[in-house]
């Protein structure tokens, strides 16, 4: 058994592919830098993560992929799943190997687990854009924190960037522990030390704006008044809005 060895990194990645080229050689499985090794193995190939070879794997997929196929492999990567650096790790190599596009085979099992899951992280997307909801600092930031299923926070910056670019923003991942500030540039990665808001994503009364509680209020009021009682289904309602968002909503609060 050959075991590649990497910083679990998407340009890692790229670079074990990179690596096993010019091994002639593939891994049976990939490790992060601290994961346990199997009891038997062969060979561990510790792969050090270089942007040259990153790239050139990265171009060489742009020649024999769609842009849409393309960019659904650093998607997928945010799915975190377990093992999904090996599946990506197979179709990145049946994409090189194959004479025609392997993208809508979806008899190889790699082509379907790997488009199931993009999907997957595609709606969860879309539900983190829906599910926002920010609140006003008293030094006029707004902040979100939210808990997605998959890694999606970076997927997002674009969306919200255009539609608030005139504000500063900060989008946090306290499931992850990290998230993007907007500083009316360009969002940046930031890492709080000291988190300054509740299990549900309500700021402390020190740091929200005065008259946020106010606006949560109305909100929670325009919320109750749009509802049609007669028409209420709950089975329906947690479909479309699942009950893992809901803490973080205000018009769920009571």
């Amino acid at each position: 058994m050959l075991v590649f060895r990497y910083d679990k990194s998407f340009e890692g990645l790229l670079t074990a592919v990179f690596d096993g080229y010019t091994r002639r050689e593939f891994p049976d499985l990939l490790l992060g830098e601290e994961d346990m090794p199997p009891l038997f193995f062969d060979e561990i190939a510790d792969i050090y993560t270089d942007t040259e070879k990153s790239t050139r794997v990265w171009n060489g997929l742009k020649k024999r992929m769609s842009e849409t196929a393309l960019y659904m492999l650093p998607e997928v990567w945010l799915s975190e799943l377990p093992e999904v650096d090996m599946l990506l790790f197979r179709y990145i190599r049946k994409t090189f190997d194959s004479k025609q596009s392997i993208e809508l085979n979806f008899g190889d099992p790699d082509v379907m687990e790997l488009t199931k899951i993009w999907k997957h992280v595609s709606k969860e997307r879309l539900r983190v854009i829906q599910f926002v909801r920010f609140q006003k600092t008293s030094d006029d930031i707004f902040f979100a924190c939210i808990e997605p299923e998959y890694n999606v926070i970076p997927l997002v910056l674009n969306h919200f960037t255009d539609r608030f670019h005139d504000q500063r923003w900060l989008i946090y991942d306290s499931k992850r522990d990290f998230g993007f500030f907007y500083d009316l540039k360009k969002p940046v990665e930031v890492h709080l030390d000291a988190k300054q808001w509740d299990g549900n994503g309500c700021l402390n009364d020190q740091l929200a704006a005065e008259d946020e509680k106010l606006y949560q209020k109305l909100w929670q009021g325009y919320y109750s008044s749009m509802t049609i009682k007669e028409r209420i289904n709950p089975r329906l309602h947690r479909q479309n809005l699942p009950v893992r968002f809901w803490k973080f909503l205000p018009e769920k609060r009571k």
